[in-house]
């Protein structure tokens, strides 16, 4: 974890000899930055993932399994490291958060980003709300709330219509 408001070196500068040092160590950016100017120079500076706070204790644990998680199959002789995930079209790249669709790179805000990385990591398989909700924006939200609707929605404009399938009932399945 690096906090960017550190005396004496600001963390984006720690976070920049990092990576020019070779290091490939998992970063993930806890700071009460919380702009996308901040969230774009850490993500493309080498950040493994950004958290803003004020952030939830358990959505912090599952990230930073999920980075080491990486950083142990990219250490592993013949497992291939996870540097991007790729399906239904739709390419992520989880180090410089950039998305792409049949080769043409789409923009998409922290949150878009982060439905459809938990989506693409579940291909193929039914995401209930309460999960989505849980994953992207966490336990303490609204459950009758329809944000995950809406970026669903936002999503489809962006990845196509067909990409995300609603399951009556049950949520939401990202097509393989």
């Amino acid at each position: 974890m690096l906090d960017l408001g550190l005396p004496g070196m600001d963390g984006q500068e720690v976070l920049e000899l990092l990576r020019a040092q070779g290091s490939r160590m998992p970063v993930v950016v806890l700071t009460a930055r919380d702009s996308v100017t901040d969230t774009v120079s850490a993500l493309e500076g080498g950040a493994d993932d950004y958290m803003p706070k004020p952030f939830r204790f358990a959505e912090l644990q599952a990230r930073i399994r999920l980075r080491l998680r990486q950083a142990q199959e990219q250490a592993t002789p013949g497992t291939p490291g996870r540097d991007a995930v790729e399906a239904g079209g739709v390419r992520l790249d989880l180090r410089t958060r950039r998305a792409t669709v049949a080769g043409t790179e789409v923009d998409l805000s922290a949150r878009e980003f982060a439905l459809a990385e938990i989506f693409m990591l579940n291909a193929g398989q039914v995401l209930s709300r309460e999960q989505l909700l849980d994953h992207v924006w966490g336990f303490d939200f609204d459950p009758g709330s329809n944000v995950v609707d809406v970026y669903v929605g936002y999503l489809r404009r962006k990845f196509g219509a067909t990409t995300i399938a609603t399951v009556r009932g049950m949520g939401y399945r990202f097509e393989r």
